[in-house]
């Protein structure tokens, strides 16, 4: 991998206020993966392939990472990104809306991480929980929302989102699959772990 093209690349995605992860919510999931180095991961929202990219570092020998974008300028980009930084060979990008997608995919995968329409967690799970490995773990970013979730926000423009994250959380922490934490790193990391089938 390019560091140097990777460090490019996060740089104009802050300068441009493209949503990437932060870098404290990106060494938790790092120190997460290090021990057992998953093969496949599958991530919902590429934005402009910053995260996707950094996963790369920590994917076993002949993993595979699968990315879903619907904004296709964004695709664009991210696809020259993943060349600049010279990871073509790991990283599969879909076009189109994860909520046409994810339904079309038969693989499994170690890591699924979520981070896309914050009013289509829910949905999201559904699918993840359908694909994911035993052992496997769902990384869910912007879980609190900028603290919104936690707290009584009730606006009109936020609320769909606020209400489908809350739903998000109560499922993960309901089912007896999973092993779920909640961090208050960046702005919220539900870390839930698939325990059995």
């Amino acid at each position: 991998m390019n560091k140097q093209e990777l460090e490019k690349i996060k740089q104009k995605a802050l300068e441009e206020h493209i949503p990437i992860i932060m870098d404290d919510t990106l060494e938790v999931i790092e120190n997460y993966l290090k021990e057992n180095k998953p093969h496949k991961i599958l991530e919902i929202g590429t934005a402009v392939g910053y995260s996707a990219i950094c996963f790369t570092e920590i994917l076993a020998e002949d993993g595979q990472i699968d990315t879903i974008e619907r904004d296709s300028e964004r695709v664009k980009e991210a696809k020259e990104n993943i060349k600049k930084a010279e990871v073509e060979n790991k990283i599969n990008i879909y076009e189109g809306d994860a909520v046409e997608i994810l339904p079309t995919l038969e693989n499994k995968y170690d890591v699924i991480f979520i981070d896309a329409a914050k009013g289509k967690y829910p949905f999201f799970l559904k699918e993840a929980l359908r694909m994911l490995n035993t052992n496997g773990i769902i990384f869910a970013d912007n879980i609190l929302y900028k603290g919104y979730v936690m707290s009584d926000y009730n606006k009109h423009k936020q609320r769909t989102a606020v209400r489908n994250l809350r739903e998000y959380i109560k499922e993960v922490k309901e089912n007896p699959e999973l092993e779920t934490k909640i961090l208050e790193v960046g702005d919220g990391l539900a870390i839930s772990k698939k325990i059995q089938n």
